[in-house]
């Protein structure tokens, strides 16, 4: 489902023209090696859309913003999200589960959570949206607080969340011009 909204949205991007230039755009994805996946999926799960200016000397890259990646990270998006949530933290036990489900260890749990408590809070985008939503969002209990802000069920508050904090995950080239 992720990947079928993140091909909307790339289907969206190559519609639009290069920011710089304004020319056409072809298409540059790249293979990412995500980790945390609970299931084998296709290959074309592992690509990332993105767009390349078509004129030479601009070349310009454009990323749309993503569902299923957060920018960099290696892990996929919701499953930052939903690791990051841990009300109590990452106890030993909860780490032995984690590390035997989706091979992810202590650090890089405590690196999530102090990007949301930290990268993600001084972002320009949060410094925005935060102010679209009251009562005033929790932000020590980022990711937590705003999954609770969707409604549905958990997996359409996730979802909702994704689409939230899309445009956190697209390059720079998605930034105003």
């Amino acid at each position: 489902m992720l990947f079928q909204f993140d091909q909307d949205i790339a289907n969206a991007a190559r519609r639009g023209r290069c920011l710089r230039c304004r020319s056409v755009v072809h298409s540059a994805r790249y293979r990412r090696k995500p980790r945390g996946r609970l299931c084998r999926l296709a290959d074309e799960h592992d690509w990332r859309f993105s767009f390349c200016c078509s004129r030479d000397g601009c070349r310009k890259r454009k990323t749309p913003p993503s569902l299923r990646f957060l920018g960099p990270k290696v892990y996929l998006a919701a499953m930052i999200v939903v690791i990051a949530i841990m009300r109590e933290g990452p106890t030993a036990g909860r780490m032995r589960r984690l590390s035997a489900l989706v091979s992810v260890n202590r650090r890089t749990v405590e690196r999530w959570r102090r990007w949301w408590a930290e990268s993600f809070t001084a972002t320009p985008f949060w410094q925005i949206a935060r102010a679209q939503l009251m009562p005033p969002v929790d932000q020590s209990r980022l990711p937590a607080a705003l999954v609770e802000r969707f409604s549905g069920a958990l997996r359409e508050q996730l979802v909702a969340l994704l689409r939230f904090i899309g445009p956190v995950t697209g390059g720079a080239g998605m930034q105003a011009p």
